[in-house]
C-alpha cells in the first residue's frame, strides 16, 4: 500500500539553518533514506521550494482566482513529501518515527494514496501494490 508522508516544519527555521546544520539533517536523513531505498519502500521523495516561490489556484468562481503564495498562512508549511510503499500505517508510521529522529520538529501527516500514476518515464520505484 502507498502512504505519502507530508512533512510540515516552520519554513523560516528551516531557511535559517547555517550549511552545517542543513548538512547535519541532510546526512542523518539520508542514512534514513537509504535504508529505505535498499528494503524498496522509498518512492519518490521531493523538497519543495519555499512558500514565496508558490502561486495558489482558488478553484472557486469564474474565472479561478490566481494568488501568489501558500493557500494558508500557517505556523508550519509544507516543505516536502515521502511516497512509500509499505504493508499498512503501522509501517509508514515507523518510517515517519525514524524521519523525525533524524529531522526533529514540525510534524509528518500520513495518508493513504488512493490514485496512483506511475512515472512514464518509468523512473516510479514499485507498483503500489501491497
Amino acid at each position: 500500500m502507498l502512504y505519502t508522508i507530508l512533512c510540515y516544519k516552520d519554513e523560516d527555521v528551516v531557511t535559517a539553518w547555517s550549511a552545517d546544520e542543513e548538512a547535519a539533517v541532510m546526512g542523518r536523513l539520508a542514512r534514513v533514506h537509504e535504508g529505505l531505498a535498499r528494503a524498496g519502500k522509498l518512492g519518490p521523495s521531493l523538497r519543495l521550494l519555499p512558500t514565496t516561490a508558490a502561486t495558489t489556484l482558488r478553484k472557486a468562481g469564474e474565472p479561478p482566482l490566481v494568488i501568489d503564495g501558500p493557500f494558508a498562512e500557517t505556523k508550519e508549511q509544507l516543505l516536502g513529501f515521502y511516497v512509500v510503499d509499505v504493508a499498512d500505517l503501522d509501517e509508514a508510521l515507523a518510517i515517519a518515527r525514524d524521519l523525525a529522529a533524524a529531522n526533529p520538529g514540525g510534524a509528518y501527516e500520513l495518508r493513504p494514496v488512493l490514485l496512483y500514476n506511475p512515472d512514464p518515464r518509468g523512473a516510479a520505484p514499485g507498483t503500489g501494490a501491497g
